[in-house]
Formats: C-alpha cells, structure tokens, sequence
C-alpha cells in the first residue's frame, strides 16, 4: 500500500481508501451487516487505513456499519474515519442540502454517536449550500476543530470559487470531487485550484459505479433503488458506448500491465495526482485487487492510448451531475 500525508493535519493515509456509500444500502440495493463488517475488516488486513462514509449513506445506516466494524478490529487510534455533513433528509427519504451552523452541530453529535467514537478525523462539507453563507458553514467546521471534534477540514463537490470563499474563515485541508477515467471535469478548474493552494484531492467515484469494474454487462439488470437507473451512462445510447470504452481499456490493461481494468482505473487516478483515490465495496471478494494498484505507474503512452480509446468510443459524454441534491428552495417541489 502506498500512504500520503495531509499538509498541516499530521495524517499520513493510505492512497486507496474504502467508500462505504454502498454499504449503506441506500441507493444500491440494500446490503448486508455482516458481509459489510467483513469487507472493511478486509480493506484493514490489505493495509487501507482510510475509510470514508456518511449520515446520508444509508441514513446513518453506513456510519453505524463503520462503526461497528472498526470497535471489532480495534487500534482506532492507528486508522482514520472520514464522514461528512450538510445534507438532511425527511421521513420519506427525500435529501436536501443545509450547511447552517445549527445543522452542523447536530449532525457532528449525531455521527460521533453512530461511529462510537470522540473524534472524526475528516469531515467533509458533502455539498455546498447556496442558502448559507460559506463563511458561516466555514467558522462553524472551525468552531469542531477547536472543540477537538475533528482533526482536518474537508469540502466535497465545490467549486475553485466556493473554496475560495470558505478559506476565508477556515482551512481546507482535503477536497473530495468525482473524478475517473469516464468523468474528469476537474481537470480545468478544481484539480489545479488544489494543487495549487496544498489542498489533497481524495477523489470518489474510481470506478465509475461499477463500469470501471470490469465486471459490468449489457445485461445486468438495476433494480429497486439502485442510483444508476437514473444515471444516464447506464442508459441508452450512453451505456453502450461506456461499455465499449470499458471493454478496450480492459484489453489495454492486459496487454500492455498485465493488470485487471479495475486496478488500471485506480492506478490511472492515482497517477493524475490525486492523493488518494475512493474504492467503494461491500463485499470481502472485492477489496482482492487492492494489491494489483500499488508498485507500478502508467506511462505517458499508456495515458495517451487510454486518451485516444476514450475519443474513439465515447460519443456523447456526460459527467455526474445527476448526483447533485437541491437545496433547501427546492424541497417541497
């Protein structure tokens, strides 16, 4: 496993970390506590040290697995949990946005108690909130570091803008955006504005919600509440041409690394100079390929070829904004 440090926060974690959105259930089908618990043991025992979730996964049901499992394997102390804050949800499961100080300082207590733990290493900000002032989600976010609630600030999904006015009230020491070898819109604006103020990018979404898996079909079937009904990369005409992406790069990870297309497309983020890249799983089996990420690097032929099949096979791209949750305006409609 490689490990990288975070400026200013004194962690050094693992450049692979386990995303536990899946794990949750929501959105992905459910899933199952024990086979979850035995997943992020799993990711442990292969050198992760970083495991990701939050309230919204699941609604609380992800931080309570997390928690759950790391009070089993023991040694808090030499791992680290990130969650988030500033989404809320109704009784019917509708999410919105709301990054005011009161909501952060419940949801703080909240996850603490769903984790069991008296601290949160990361805590993210999961989406800025156009109703509440940046500077205000800003000096509450502080406000937890003085407190010794969390040790490092976070942002996920905001814009070079929207962290510029955040850091006038508060570092950022991590910025979590989505970012694959399908989806790589932050390579004009957030990558750069990161790299360029010492912020380390954690980004999420490596595969693709499963088309960089290697393991994805024409034929597979998305049921119940399963996200990707509604993405439309899984959606005709889109599907099929991700799919043939996916089928060309496999091809390239073979002949050319040796290597799975899943360890491939981790290697290429990481390679991108993200510092750490998420990996979402829920079952022991696949934190497997974990050691066929590490020790090896993409050559700039290989990046280029990977540019070039993507041009030939991709017609129509889009990115992941079908993701994003409405504000608190929007909540009624």
């Amino acid at each position: 496993m490689e490990y990288a440090p975070i400026a200013d926060t004194g962690l050094e974690v693992s450049r692979i970390s386990l995303g536990t959105w899946a794990i949750g259930g929501w959105m992905w089908g459910g899933s199952d506590e024990n086979e979850s618990i035995r997943t992020i043991h799993t990711a442990l025992d292969n050198g992760i040290n970083l495991i990701d979730t939050a309230p919204v996964y699941g609604f609380g049901r992800s931080e309570e697995i997390v928690g759950k499992a790391v009070k089993e394997y023991g040694g808090r102390q030499n791992l680290f949990i990130s969650t988030k804050v500033a989404l809320e949800w109704t009784d019917q499961g509708k999410v919105f946005r709301n990054s005011t100080k009161k909501r952060i300082f419940k949801e703080i207590n909240d996850s603490l108690q769903r984790l069991g733990t008296d601290y949160i290493d990361i805590y993210y900000v999961h989406w800025p909130d156009p109703l509440v002032p940046l500077e205000e989600t800003a000096e509450a976010m502080n406000t937890l570091v003085a407190d010794g609630k969390i040790r490092a600030i976070g942002v996920s999904n905001y814009s070079p803008e929207q962290m510029s006015a955040f850091r006038k009230a508060a570092p950022i020491h991590l910025c979590q955006p989505p970012y694959n070898l399908f989806e790589r819109e932050i390579e004009t604006d957030v990558k750069p504005y990161c790299h360029d103020n010492g912020i380390a990018l954690m980004t999420y979404g490596a595969l693709c919600r499963g088309l960089l898996s290697g393991n994805m079909s024409k034929d597979r079937e998305f049921k119940g509440d399963d996200l990707r009904q509604f993405d439309p990369k899984f959606n005709p005409p889109r599907f099929d041409q991700y799919l043939a992406a996916a089928d060309r790069l496999a091809e390239l990870a073979r002949k050319e690394y040796d290597k799975s297309l899943l360890a491939m497309a981790v290697r290429w983020v990481l390679d991108q100079e993200a510092e750490i890249a998420l990996w979402g799983g829920r079952r022991p089996d696949q934190m497997k390929p974990v050691e066929d990420v590490a020790g090896w690097a993409l050559d700039e032929n290989g990046k280029n070829r990977i540019d070039a099949i993507l041009a030939e096979t991709i017609t129509d791209p889009v990115g992941p904004e079908f993701m994003a949750p409405p504000s608190r305006a929007g909540e009624t409609s």
